[in-house]
């Protein structure tokens, strides 16, 4: 198993800055229980000098002192460190898919039990809602969804279910995949959403590390887009099997456009779209 430390020794230089990059790693996993060890080190580095900037501390030395005595900025990076990018209905031509996966789960199932994984601030799991209320093919009371994430600030986002646009965010444009969003969503004098009670009462979240908790159990669809790309090819494969674990033999998996399942895990899954990412379980 590749460490943390064994990672540090890999980085482009054997320099001093590289070893005090691998002791703030260590500690980060050691004494925060955040993998570092799971995830690639420009990944790491970018959260972490973000939080550097932030706190005008200019080398990971000082940046370490600052995190071994201030509980809140532990808590900072930690939220920091969550992957935490998102929008409703990304990559429409995949939303497709799955409306698809969603009708035919409905034709022969009572309930459909969905885990939106690594979900961010929610709105995967509400797209997935939305889909369900809008699609006539689909009982939208059978789909119950479980939508989990690592942060606990961004299960506390998702929770409320409002959101904000901004000049580079329009989520307007994002909700138009549905021709009559505002029948889920509720327009704010600020200009954001406020996503409807009656999508909330579909989504249910909870706190899960796919890194270190364990499987789940019964799912007929798991969506778990655009984490694998953050993640050391390593450990990508005990993540997949936690969810493989975690879905009925026949049930069905979507990841990110950009991802992939290692080879050492493709006895496991049917490649039903190769282009939109969907599997199936063997």
């Amino acid at each position: 198993m590749t460490t943390s430390r064994d990672r540090g020794r890999n980085r482009p230089s054997a320099t001093s800055e590289d070893d005090t990059f691998t002791t703030l790693l260590e500690y980060i996993e050691r004494e925060l229980s955040f993998a570092t060890s799971h995830y690639n080190d420009s990944y790491l580095d970018r959260r972490i000098t973000s939080r550097m900037r932030r706190t005008r501390l200019e080398d990971y030395d000082a940046y370490l002192e600052r995190l071994q005595s201030d509980p809140e900025e532990q808590a900072a990076l930690l939220d920091s460190m969550s992957i935490n990018v998102t929008g409703f209905f990304r990559n429409p031509d995949v939303w497709d898919g799955i409306r698809d996966l969603l009708r035919t789960l409905s034709e022969t199932n009572d309930r459909i039990h969905v885990w939106s994984a690594a979900c961010a601030d929610g709105r995967e799991p509400y797209s997935l809602a939305m889909v369900a209320h809008d699609d006539p093919e689909i009982d939208e009371s059978s789909v119950h969804v479980i939508a989990t994430d690592i942060s606990a600030d961004a299960l506390e986002t998702a929770r409320n279910g409002y959101y904000q646009g901004s000049r580079t965010i329009d989520l307007g444009e994002q909700l138009e995949y549905l021709r009559e969003y505002e029948r889920y969503v509720e327009p704010q004098e600020d200009g954001g959403y406020l996503v409807s009670d009656a999508i909330k009462r579909n989504v249910t979240f909870d706190r899960h590390d796919l890194i270190n908790d364990d499987a789940k159990s019964g799912f007929d669809l798991v969506i778990c887009r655009n984490l694998f790309i953050y993640i050391d090819n390593e450990y990508k494969k005990p993540i997949l099997e936690t969810i493989a674990d975690s879905l009925r033999d026949d049930g069905y998996l979507v990841i990110g456009k950009a991802e992939t399942i290692p080879p050492m895990l493709e006895s496991s899954f049917t490649v039903l779209d190769g282009r939109l990412r969907i599997y199936q379980r063997g």
